[in-house]
């Protein structure tokens, strides 16, 4: 179904002339145009030798006239002048230093008692982490990285190993 206010209007052609007819506007009207383009050119033509003022014009006459003859001189446009810069040499950053602290811890007086090993193997492992957050913690797996740590490897709190690595869009700490 064709709507017809969406369809395009196919433009409409000027109805053809009988061969021999004269133009069908009348004669005022042409001259006008004639008049009105004659004006704009004249304006034209007064504006732009208004604009060539320092300009020598020669006259025409029937008489021969003396010959001028106009020199100028034009200023040498100023050549740029070098541009001075100064090197300074950027000194690298140190590295982050990374310390990593293990405590000995005495063995239990019962090595029998499943208590006090559990204690020291929770202790070293707190301690396993060589890679701290800016607040002193271990790091887990899933948070950022920080970009000197691109690519190291250390452990979370509990022991596990985790590196910094690539993914969804952002540098996390992930399991290896």
């Amino acid at each position: 179904m064709n709507n017809p206010h969406t369809a395009p209007i196919p433009p409409i052609p000027p109805a053809p002339r009988p061969p021999g007819t004269p133009d069908s506007r009348p004669l005022r009207k042409r001259a006008l145009v004639w008049v009105v383009g004659s004006a704009l050119f004249l304006g034209g033509v007064a504006i732009g030798s208004a604009g060539a003022e320092g300009q020598q014009t020669t006259a025409h006459t029937a008489e021969p006239a003396a010959t001028i003859t106009a020199t100028t001189t034009a200023k040498p446009k100023p050549q740029p002048r070098p541009t001075v810069t100064k090197t300074v040499e950027a000194k690298p950053e140190p590295a982050p230093t990374v310390t990593a602290t293990k405590t000995a811890t005495a063995p239990a007086a019962d090595p029998g008692s499943g208590s006090g090993g559990g204690s020291s193997s929770q202790d070293s492992a707190d301690s396993s982490c060589t890679i701290t957050s800016n607040s002193g913690n271990c790091y887990a797996a899933g948070q950022f990285c920080r970009n000197s740590d691109h690519g190291a490897t250390t452990s979370t709190a509990s022991g596990r190993s985790i590196k910094c690595a690539y993914s969804s869009n952002a540098w996390r700490w992930t399991y290896s």
